[in-house]
């Protein structure tokens, strides 16, 4: 038991709190709204760069565990530059888990990289990533870095997109992209606060990377549609951010959360995390009613 303070109460740290809540843990996080509030048992403070803790003192006070799960701005990491002397004084913090990405390994032209490789970094944002990592890592505080793959999950998946008529084929050869279902980060998470090893880097991904176009198509599949037409990655029609994710291409090593945390994955490739989801997922169920697909 301990309590866990979220800065960025989000998708990862609300799945995250779930969990450790059936763990007798008390759960407090940040939001970018400006009242304070408690909502679904869980304590929220407004945080931003611009509106650091009003009170931290109070809103640290006995946590035990701390999830950073907000991005570097401009400037650098926010949490970083407003609160480091406060969480420093925390004499009850045990265990910290910064979230990155799995971008900090840059282009590898497809090839594995583990997390002994260097990072080489080209995308702005994944070079603030990295020194975010540096940052927190020197910081003489419990740190564990956790690079993550593309998170999927319960209304966050090819399903839904597909149905909501948001989901795209896009073909560049050779392109693949990781990906981990939430539940098993959330299990890469609690193995690691149970066996902390501070300094520690994990990469948290499934066992296959592959081409999003056939992730696209085996969710189709699954329900029954036919997917949407291919589409070269020349032509596409894509947003800066959404085309930068293919400047870099690389195969995630998963290794380690195996061997040194026993993580033993319930979804290892995206076909059975598409497949449980298409049984337990809400938005899944109401986009397909809505979509007319099947019958209500």
């Amino acid at each position: 038991m301990g309590v866990l303070f979220c800065f960025g109460y989000g998708y990862t740290a609300g799945h995250l709190a779930r969990a450790l809540r059936a763990r007798g843990f008390a759960i407090r996080g940040t939001v970018r709204e400006p009242e304070e509030r408690t909502e679904d048992g869980v304590a929220l403070w407004r945080f931003a760069r611009e509106h650091p803790l009003a009170d931290p003192a109070r809103a640290l006070a006995g946590v035990t565990h701390l999830l950073l799960s907000i991005p570097p701005d401009s400037l650098g990491d926010p949490v970083f530059d407003r609160h480091l002397g406060d969480l420093q004084a925390l004499s009850t913090l045990r265990w910290v888990g910064y979230l990155s990405t799995t971008a900090v390994y840059g282009d590898r032209g497809g090839d594995w990289v583990a997390e002994e490789d260097e990072p080489t970094p080209r995308l702005p944002r994944a070079v603030a990533r990295l020194r975010a990592e540096q940052a927190w890592l020197s910081s003489g505080l419990p740190v564990h870095v956790f690079r993550l793959a593309g998170i999927y999950g319960p209304g966050r998946n090819s399903l839904v997109a597909l149905l909501e008529g948001r989901a795209h084929r896009i073909v560049k050869p050779g392109q693949l992209f990781s990906r981990i279902h939430v539940d098993d980060l959330v299990q890469v998470l609690v193995a690691s606060m149970r066996r902390p090893h501070p300094g520690r880097i994990y990469n948290v991904c499934d066992d296959e990377p592959a081409p999003p176009q056939d992730v696209v198509s085996y969710a189709a599949a699954l329900l029954g549609i036919e997917p949407p037409p291919e589409q070269p990655f020349e032509s596409a029609e894509l947003s800066p951010m959404a085309r930068s994710f293919y400047a870099d291409n690389r195969r995630v090593c998963n290794r380690r959360i195996r061997q040194e945390l026993g993580v033993r994955l319930r979804y290892p490739t995206y076909r059975e995390g598409l497949r449980a989801l298409l049984a337990s997922d809400p938005r899944v169920a109401v986009a397909f009613d809505r979509s007319g697909t099947r019958d209500t």
